[in-house]
């Protein structure tokens, strides 16, 4: 039923970040027509991915990110494979359950309990356009976290986010809000947005997607999104630059290379 939750997301955050030097955020968005083929015929081939990629990239991460949507996609067996996968990560690295969550009343309350009280993770994504109604679940227990989505890397976030200042509305509510509970996604591409962002949420976590695939400049991040040089206040996520480096029977080795690659990387730009 979901690994003990030893502490807060922003308690396991920060002793990664002092201990690891790590601000890489592994994310688990595992599909299986991506996922080496001789992987197909497990019972459970998410999963058994999933293990191999913990074994072999824990040591540089900071969290994990597991997308609920290539779970449910994988129907029962998917939920099964994602329960395992969070009971497997070992308990100091933080869970963040990329569900982006976004209701409001008993439906929240209900939703928060499920991730974290059954499934055990440390933090999820959510929608706060419904209001601050949104988080109050979140924020009912000091040990809950929650990252608002407040501008995404997505080309259409144009669309409204950044229609009429919302983000920066959205960004001045999470500044509201205790930083030991709610976080923000700011997405990697929206580079001329970052250093405003960070001036309006100066003590907030910021999960940044974006980088690799999707295009986003890693040093623009560091250099406009970071709190500070000791404190970055940042996680980095990478999900399809880690899982999907090699489609051989040595994908994980490949995996932790990358891995430990944008380790070094983020930390060789943060102290310049």
């Amino acid at each position: 039923m979901g690994r003990t939750q030893s502490a807060s997301f922003w308690s396991k955050y920060n002793s990664r970040w002092t201990q690891t030097g790590s601000l890489v955020c592994v994310g688990l968005d595992t599909q299986i027509p991506l996922i080496p083929s001789f992987l197909h015929s497990s019972p459970n081939p998410i999963w058994e991915f999933n293990r191999s990629i913990i074994d072999s990239t824990a040591e540089y991460a900071c969290a994990y990110k597991p997308n609920l949507a290539f779970y449910l996609a994988d129907g029962l067996r998917g939920l099964e494979a994602l329960e395992k996968t969070i009971d497997y990560i070992p308990a100091e690295i933080p869970v963040i359950l990329d569900c982006k969550a976004g209701d409001i009343g008993n439906t929240m309350a209900a939703y928060v309990e499920g991730f974290f009280e059954s499934l055990g993770v440390d933090a999820i994504t959510f929608n706060p356009l419904m209001g601050s109604d949104v988080a109050k679940p979140i924020l009912a227990n000091e040990q809950y976290y929650g990252f608002a989505l407040a501008l995404t890397s997505n080309p259409s976030a144009q669309d409204y986010l950044k229609q009429d200042n919302l983000c920066g509305k959205i960004a001045f509510w999470i500044n509201s809000c205790p930083n030991q509970q709610i976080g923000a996604v700011v997405g990697a591409t929206q580079t001329a947005d970052l250093a405003t962002m960070r001036s309006l949420m100066p003590q907030t976590i910021f999960l940044v997607p974006g980088i690799g695939a999707q295009g986003g400049d890693l040093s623009a991040v560091l250099k406009h999104a970071s709190a500070s040089v000791d404190n970055p206040l940042i996680l980095i996520n990478s999900s399809r630059g880690i899982l999907y480096q090699d489609n051989s029977i040595s994908f994980a080795k490949a995996a932790a290379t990358e891995a430990q690659r944008l380790r070094d990387e983020i930390l060789s730009e943060i102290r310049g």
